[in-house]
């Protein structure tokens, strides 16, 4: 069973100057596609990670699903409501109530002034929930003592603050959680510590993942299928084990060949050709035919439809 759906999902940003400028330097308005036309399903108590350079579309996607930006097109799905057009308020607050979200940088996104215990149960509160005790037994339950419930963020190292958050995100029993990458504010061996923390509680708590990264080790390591964007585009989606084996799209196997191998030591790896274009003004056709090696006339002139190809999907006119 599917708890997410996305569909022709779009989100355009005016990067226009402003009016005054614009008149006077003759310029026209300027828009960025971020997202352009998403398509994919994340099924229950699974996770589904999002991968892609910068710049690609992966945190808007995450904001657009927890809410915090409004789609420009398409629609998404969480538990059969459609967030942005259902008129039913009570129906769009349940749903809200079942998502959460962890934060890139655990410095960042904890109130200092706070003590811990008012973080955790504050989305709890927000809904005039029970709260006792709840703080220490959500601490104890992500590797923290219940005596920490009383200290302050600053008190913590970056690992603990994440775990902090995680607890904060699991306070109101949420279904779903957007992950936007949130371990790469973190050392590596903390990394560890915290993505098995993740996978230990997806068990317990029966939970959801969207997992935004931009690092392929951590995405093999915890994702049950993947997508690859490039500039707002799903070019590619399969299970890791596919991906990782037989990457069908050029971009998705350019990222894999520049990630780093511990069976590849001292190997010569060519870097990628081109740069990213300006997302402002993208190529005609498929956008990643200029640093493509194997593109040819039609991927100048057709965008590619993200089509199946055996068990992966892909948006390649030569993905076979």
């Amino acid at each position: 069973m599917d708890l997410v759906k996305v569909k022709n999902l779009s989100r355009t940003f005016d990067v226009s100057k402003p009016w005054l400028n614009r008149v006077i330097e003759r310029q026209p308005k300027l828009f960025l596609k971020a997202v352009s036309e998403v398509d994919f399903d994340i099924a229950e108590r699974s996770t589904y990670a999002l991968v892609g350079e910068s710049g690609s579309g992966k945190s808007t996607i995450g904001r657009m699903l927890v809410g915090l930006l409004t789609p420009s097109g398409g629609n998404v799905e969480i538990e059969g409501v459609d967030l942005a057009n259902e008129t039913d308020a009570a129906k769009v607050a349940a749903v809200r109530a079942d998502i959460q979200m962890i934060f890139q940088d655990p410095y960042a996104s904890l109130n200092p002034r706070w003590r811990v215990r008012d973080i955790i149960v504050e989305p709890v509160l927000a809904r005039g929930g029970e709260t006792k005790g709840l703080a220490e037994r959500l601490l104890e339950q992500v590797g923290l003592s219940a005596e920490d419930a009383g200290k302050f963020p600053h008190e913590f190292s970056g690992g603990q603050r994440q775990r902090i958050c995680i607890a904060r995100a699991l306070s109101s029993e949420p279904r779903l959680i957007v992950c936007d990458e949130p371990t790469s504010a973190l050392d590596v061996s903390v990394q560890a510590q915290v993505l098995n923390l993740m996978s230990d509680l997806k068990d317990s708590f029966g939970l959801t993942y969207l997992l935004i990264s931009h690092d392929l080790t951590v995405v093999q390591h915890m994702a049950d299928r993947i997508g690859v964007l490039y500039l707002g585009r799903l070019v590619e989606e399969a299970d890791p084990d596919t991906l990782f084996s037989d990457p069908k799209h050029p971009y998705t196997q350019m990222l894999l060949e520049a990630a780093p191998r511990l069976d590849a030591f001292g190997r010569e790896v060519v870097p990628p050709e081109g740069e990213i274009p300006n997302p402002i003004d993208p190529p005609t056709g498929c956008a990643f035919h200029p640093r493509c090696p194997l593109a040819v006339d039609r991927c100048r002139a057709e965008r590619p439809e993200l089509r199946e190809v055996g068990t992966s999907r892909a948006a390649c006119h030569l993905a076979e």
